[in-house]
């Protein structure tokens, strides 16, 4: 009978202490990405043919110091919030494009985050492309709460940027289907800024399966923005959230 109440005892201990880890655990699940803001997938959109808005940006209710990114619905334009503003982008031709300045607009997956402090990192000289940014960015970050929201300013040299241009009608079922009309666009020697969001565990969500970073962005006089596909820099400083 001692032996039976030990056991019990002992049995009771283990499983409060594993019903207390697993509190802790989900807490620490619910918090980890209080500060950023994920809405719907970008599989959804690829794969199942969620075109349609799933967020308005109009009622993101604090915009000090927002910032986000994704797509304008039904994969017709390109959307960018940087530091409250939010702008679209859409297909004119081949060459051209418009840029507008509005809230007005929904989008099939977004992610975004209020960022109030920076500390800036001046960017080596040989961090040139999309890779290396992902490379330093991660390098920098090994003690930070992921996700995160970063930006870089300064010049590039080139560029390639896209803007999603989906006929109008068309139905999805992949990634090859969701590309159909996209229009890419060539940019050099210009000032920038580039929004962009990092995350080891958010492939399909808001980055491709295989990069680690999402990036989108505008020229200093807002006259192009667009996703980053290729990007060769010059002199540029890096922005990361205070912790």
């Amino acid at each position: 009978m001692k032996n039976m109440n030990r056991m019990r005892i002992v049995l009771g201990i283990c499983t409060f202490i594993f019903l207390v880890a697993c509190e802790s655990a989900s807490k620490e699940k619910n918090t980890t990405y209080d500060d950023v803001k994920i809405v719907s997938a970008m599989k959804n959109v690829m794969w199942k043919g969620e075109l349609q808005g799933k967020i308005q940006l109009d009622t993101i209710a604090n915009k000090k110091g927002l910032f986000g990114i994704g797509p304008l619905s039904y994969l017709q334009g390109e959307l960018l919030i940087n530091d409250g503003k939010s702008y679209v982008s859409k297909v004119t031709s081949d060459s051209t494009m418009m840029v507008e300045e509005t809230y007005n607009v929904s989008a099939p997956f977004f992610v975004y985050a209020n960022v109030s402090e920076w500390k800036t990192v001046k960017v080596p000289s040989n961090i040139k492309s999309v890779k290396d940014i992902e490379t330093f960015v991660d390098a920098q970050t090994k003690d930070y709460k992921r996700p995160f929201a970063f930006k870089l300013t300064g010049s590039i040299k080139s560029a390639t940027i896209h803007i999603q241009n989906l006929p109008k009608g068309t139905k999805v079922s992949s990634p090859a289907e969701a590309h159909q009309g996209q229009t890419n666009y060539e940019l050099s020697n210009e000032h920038v800024e580039i929004i962009g969001f990092f995350s080891t565990e958010h492939h399909g969500v808001f980055t491709h399966h295989d990069s680690n970073i999402h990036l989108h962005l505008i020229t200093k006089n807002k006259d192009k923005m667009g996703h980053v596909d290729a990007v060769e820099l010059t002199k540029m400083t890096l922005f990361l959230p205070k912790k």
